[in-house]
Formats: C-alpha cells, structure tokens, sequence
C-alpha cells in the first residue's frame, strides 16, 4: 500500500463522510489531471505541465504518498522552468503509476 490515510483521519476527526469524500475527489480528479498533464506535456505546454502537477501534488500529499509528492513536486519544478525536459518525460510515467495503483487500491478498499 503506497498511500496512507493518517493525514486526512487527522482532519476528519472521526467523520467517515469526510473521509469517503476526500476519497472520492481524489479518485474524480487526480486521473482526469493526469491524463491532461501526459496531453500537455505531449504538446511540450510546460506551462500547464507545471501547472496540473501543481494541482496534482496536494491531492497526493494528503493521501501521504510521499514519494509521489516528490516526483510532482520535481515535474512542477521542472515544468516552471521550462529545464530538463528529458527528466519530465521520465518522471510523468512514475508519477501515472503511483497514481493508478492508488486508485486501484482506493477503489478496492473503499469498495468505489
């Protein structure tokens, strides 16, 4: 399991709803931006490259995917600075599997 729920029970405070929730925007969102960021950087749109792994890294964070914030927080980065592209394209499939393994157990643990 490389996600943990400790962040968000934390901010749940016992509220299960809360936490289906958080869950579920994770699970509507973080697929759909990442599947624009593969198109944006397909296009070599940096901009919005940098901009959806910007958006993307809190998501993941809460989740405490910690080395997948990383890899966010480097395409982001990177991204802005329009530098090392080569080390985006590396990074985005990383990135794309973290995020469908945690959707995959999410949807099972959850029962989505």
């Amino acid at each position: 399991m490389i996600y943990s729920l400790e962040k968000i029970n934390e901010m749940a405070d016992g509220d299960e709803e809360f936490i289906k929730s958080v869950v579920a925007v994770f699970l509507e969102e973080v697929p759909q931006d990442l599947d624009e960021l593969e198109k944006a950087l397909g296009l070599k749109n940096y901009d919005s490259v940098y901009k959806l792994a910007h958006k993307i890294k809190p998501n993941v964070d809460l989740l405490g995917m910690e080395q997948t914030r990383e890899i966010a927080l480097t395409i982001e980065t990177l991204g802005k600075k329009e530098e090392n592209t080569e080390e985006i394209e590396r990074l985005v499939p990383l990135l794309k599997k973290d995020v469908d393994q945690v959707v995959s157990e999410l949807k099972n643990d959850f029962k989505i």
